[in-house]
């Protein structure tokens, strides 16, 4: 029975959306908790999914997502924001890995047991991202976590999770302090090192640029940490970084900075932040009459970027984990189900979440018995594994080894230029 998640909506639309998944929402002090995991009966009416998802968690769906191991039910738990500035990239990821957990449990769940997730809604904050943390650990007793999207929240999460030998697994956050902060820490993406260098390579190599400034958000460990990656690996290829600018995530206006980096007259402005700024910076950067060509990161995708940046964000570059297109069988099936069950093409948050889902329940399968410690050797033993943003091997600092993708941003869409290989 698919019944309406009352915190989720479809990126960059505001109707409630129905989820594959049988989920039921209450109210938590931090932030909105979801259950979901529940096997999915076909036919249910509207009327139905109504009456069920405004049940109070602690009903017997709730009590049964919370159920000790012997029982028929793997708790792990997910912290997302659903809500807030990034929501678009909490609602991607949370319905990749709702249909990562809906194709389990179709299969027959993980040793002989449903999967089932209980999410926290994290609003975009670190401190409620660690307050969900210490819920799902010491209140909810899960097994694994997923989360989070934003390196910030992730680094505000990690040091709990370490702390209680709770195997971690972030989806997509790409600063590599997050999975330093101990051996329980994993992802599923590239790093920013890496993210960094792809970006200067793309303009040293492709756009022959021998001059970038960088506009980046003082408050972001994932922009901060960009920037010193880009900057390093632009100037070890010959290029020279002419200037460096720095707002603060949820300013409107970047005149001054702009104007500062106009006089310096740079072939590429790198700006390593999210699609909530960039958009705004970018129509402003075109009335100031900035020429250079913008680069960015995986942090601007979002169906909200072209409403934000309009016609001034097209002809921008960007790095990133999946190309919406990608020709490959896996990828193919994955937007098919994905569309099928939320009506659109799924992005690579959406990809990276499912992904990690999938790396988690195959992790699960394989570990010796459920305890932290045996978890944990499990996923760091993942090798080779066929996701649908590419197959994933993680190396000894349990970050993921895998390409990236360059994107050229048009009128409605991100068109696939290259990819770089980790190697390159």
């Amino acid at each position: 029975m698919a019944l309406v998640v009352a915190c989720q909506k479809k990126p960059g639309e505001g109707a409630s959306e129905a989820s594959p998944e049988r989920a039921e929402v209450s109210k938590t002090g931090a932030g909105q908790a979801v259950h979901s995991g529940q096997a999915a009966t076909a036919g249910a009416g509207a009327g139905a999914e109504a009456a069920a998802a405004e049940k109070p968690a602690s009903d017997s769906a709730a009590a049964a997502l919370g159920a000790p191991e012997g029982g028929d039910v793997i708790l792990l738990g997910e912290v997302g924001s659903l809500t807030g500035a990034q929501a678009t990239f909490g609602i991607s990821t949370r319905n990749g890995i709702e249909l990562a957990i809906r194709d389990i449990n179709e299969k027959g769940g993980v040793r002989g047991k449903k999967l089932a997730v209980r999410v926290y809604d994290n609003q975009g904050k670190p401190e409620e991202s660690a307050n969900a943390m210490t819920r799902l650990i010491a209140q909810d007793k899960v097994v694994l976590i997923l989360g989070e999207v934003a390196s910030t929240n992730s680094l505000a999460m990690a040091p709990k999770a370490q702390a209680s030998q709770v195997p971690m697994i972030s989806p997509s956050s790409t600063n590599p302090k997050v999975t330093e902060v101990g051996d329980y820490i994993f992802r599923v993406c590239f790093i920013d090192p890496f993210q960094g260098f792809v970006m200067a390579k793309f303009a040293r190599d492709h756009l022959k640029a021998t001059s970038a400034a960088i506009l980046k958000d003082q408050k972001s460990d994932y922009s901060i940490g960009l920037t010193e990656v880009f900057t390093e690996q632009f100037t070890k290829l010959g290029g020279k970084v002419v200037s460096t600018e720095a707002y603060a995530q949820g300013d409107t206006d970047f005149r001054a900075q702009l104007t500062a980096i106009r006089r310096t007259k740079p072939d590429v402005l790198y700006i390593p932040g999210y699609y909530t700024d960039v958009g705004l910076i970018a129509r402003q950067a075109k009335q100031l009459g900035v020429k250079s060509v913008l680069l960015g990161s995986d942090g601007w995708e979002s169906a909200k970027l072209f409403e934000l940046g309009g016609t001034a964000i097209e002809g921008s570059y960007l790095s990133n984990h999946y190309a919406m297109n990608d020709p490959s069988p896996a990828a193919k099936a994955f937007r098919e189900k994905y569309k099928a069950a939320y009506g659109a093409t799924p992005d690579s948050l959406a990809a990276l979440g499912y992904d990690a889902a999938m790396v988690a329940a195959d992790a699960l399968a394989r570990a010796k018995d459920l305890s932290g410690p045996s978890v944990r050797d499990a996923i760091a033993a993942t090798k080779d594994f066929p996701g649908v943003a590419g197959r994933i091997s993680l190396n000894d600092k349990r970050n993921a080894v895998k390409p990236a993708v360059v994107l050229k941003v048009g009128n409605g869409t991100l068109e696939y230029v290259t990819t770089i290989q980790p190697d390159a």
